[in-house]
């Protein structure tokens, strides 16, 4: 996420972070180089131009000028003013009205805006402990209504039943009656992708807006359009009085210029973000936990929260106990931990939220992604159970076996026993009291470290 920026800030940085002083020409300097980095992000040049401005005259003021230590600062000040820029303060979803609570979705065609209503809808109703009801109006699109049904039954979630040969303002108004009648707390509707310069299409979200009453109105948007979904979601907030904006496809954003000129040009607040394909994958937008991400300083909060909600804490307990009485490390639970990484969110979203992992190489990230670690998983999965359990007993002729059940090489397959060799052997040192040892091995298993092609970092043979 944000990885070409995260780069060129961090490069940018520091090379001021230890400066004892701060003069006009090393802050000129920097600036015209964090100027450069918006740019390549596609940052919209009004915002880009008054956080700029507004750095200059806090870096020159006595805030950093007068402070032990400039370097340091200078860096604070530009987080707080990229919190600022992205809207300084979460904006939480709103639905305090009487049930139901409606929520009308719109968006361009092909931004993810039926696949964030089901993430919607997942999020209230577990988050929230909220009865909800989908809808689709989107009657232009094939397999639009289709797609949603499929989505609703696959999260547990209701869905009102709408035909393409209805007018959309019937199936709202239906849904609505629907929902008032079973006391839903939460309707959200789905509406047909268009263009903001399409007048017909945009005179009929107006009336099933004027019909709705929604009192969440959300601009659903591709998070790698840059600057223009920033423009387009104006044009939308025009017409529709947006009340918020969920960004989608953020994890593979490298840029982040939508996420930092959304808010000042349309003035509406980015609510939530999409960071995955799966219906788990949304989450709350935070503007200072993402000012900490684009400069590499992680998210700490977030990564506490992901790891409360995702993680099986039974399962967590039951390994912490197997390996503190010294049972065997099988393949099986070496299986759970990587399974577990994935319903994290995978590696790239957890690394982003570790201080200091967002300024490690886009190389050496790549050595740790979510397709490496499906790979170990199918490797793990063409072993018998035997071998899952007893490692030893793996010869050239199962690896051989193994390698063209999962689809993989020996060499990947060596690499892979290898490294659950050495985790075996920090699981063993848990044993005790062992726990600051492991700890301090962990670190070498991160990109860099000194496993040798094992741990984290020898990941990167399974390609």
């Amino acid at each position: 996420m944000f990885s070409q920026l995260t780069d060129r800030l961090s490069s940018t940085l520091k090379n001021i972070r230890g400066q004892g002083k701060i003069s006009e020409d090393n802050i000129k300097r920097t600036l015209k180089e964090v100027r450069q980095a918006f740019l390549e992000a596609d940052v919209a040049l009004e915002p880009a131009t008054e956080f700029l401005g507004r750095v200059k005259r806090c870096a020159m003021g006595r805030e950093v000028s007068k402070s032990l230590n400039p370097g340091q600062a200078f860096i604070k000040v530009v987080k707080r003013e990229l919190t600022d820029l992205m809207g300084s303060e979460q904006a939480e979803l709103n639905l305090s009205t009487q049930p139901p609570a409606v929520i009308l979705m719109a968006g361009l065609q092909g931004s993810g805006k039926t696949t964030s209503t089901a993430k919607l809808a997942k999020w209230i109703h577990e988050r929230k402990d909220k009865k909800v009801l989908l809808v689709s109006a989107d009657v232009y699109r094939p397999a639009a209504i289709e797609q949603l049904e499929v989505l609703a039954k696959s999260i547990g979630v209701d869905v009102f039943p709408s035909d393409a040969k209805q007018k959309p303002l019937t199936i709202v108004e239906n849904a609505l009656s629907e929902a008032k009648r079973k006391l839903y707390d939460v309707l959200i509707v789905d509406t047909a992708g268009r263009l903001h310069v399409d007048e017909e299409m945009m005179s009929e979200i107006k009336a099933l807006h004027k019909a709705l009453k929604p009192i969440e109105t959300f601009f659903v948007v591709d998070a790698m359009t840059g600057q223009d979904a920033a423009n387009t979601a104006k044009a939308f907030h025009d017409a529709l009085a947006l009340t918020g904006v969920i960004l989608t496809k953020l994890d593979g954003d490298a840029r982040g210029g939508a996420a930092l000129s959304i808010r000042a040009v349309t003035g509406a607040p980015i609510k939530f973000i999409g960071v995955g394909e799966k219906t788990e994958a949304l989450e709350p937008f935070h503007p200072e936990r993402m000012a900490s991400r684009i400069l590499g300083m992680g998210d700490v909060l977030g990564l506490i929260e992901t790891i409360e909600q995702k993680v099986d804490r039974s399962k967590t307990e039951a390994m912490t106990k197997k390996i503190i009485q010294g049972k065997r490390f099988t393949f099986d639970d070496f299986s759970e931990q990587l399974t577990q990484m994935l319903n994290m969110g995978g590696v790239s979203s957890l690394m982003d939220k570790i201080p200091g992992m967002g300024n490690i190489s886009e190389q050496m990230k790549s050595k740790v992604d979510d397709k490496n670690i499906k790979r170990m998983l199918a490797i793990i999965q063409s072993m018998t159970v035997k071998e899952r359990h007893f490692p030893d007993f793996i010869k050239n002729s199962h690896k051989n076996r193994i390698a063209q059940g999962s689809g993989t090489s020996i060499q990947e397959v060596n690499k892979l026993l290898k490294q659950f060799d050495q985790m075996g052997k920090m699981m063993k040192k848990m044993k005790g009291g062992g726990m600051m040892k492991m700890m301090q091995n962990m670190g070498r298993m991160m990109p860099g470290g000194g496993m040798g092609g094992g741990g984290m970092g020898g990941m990167g043979g399974l390609r």
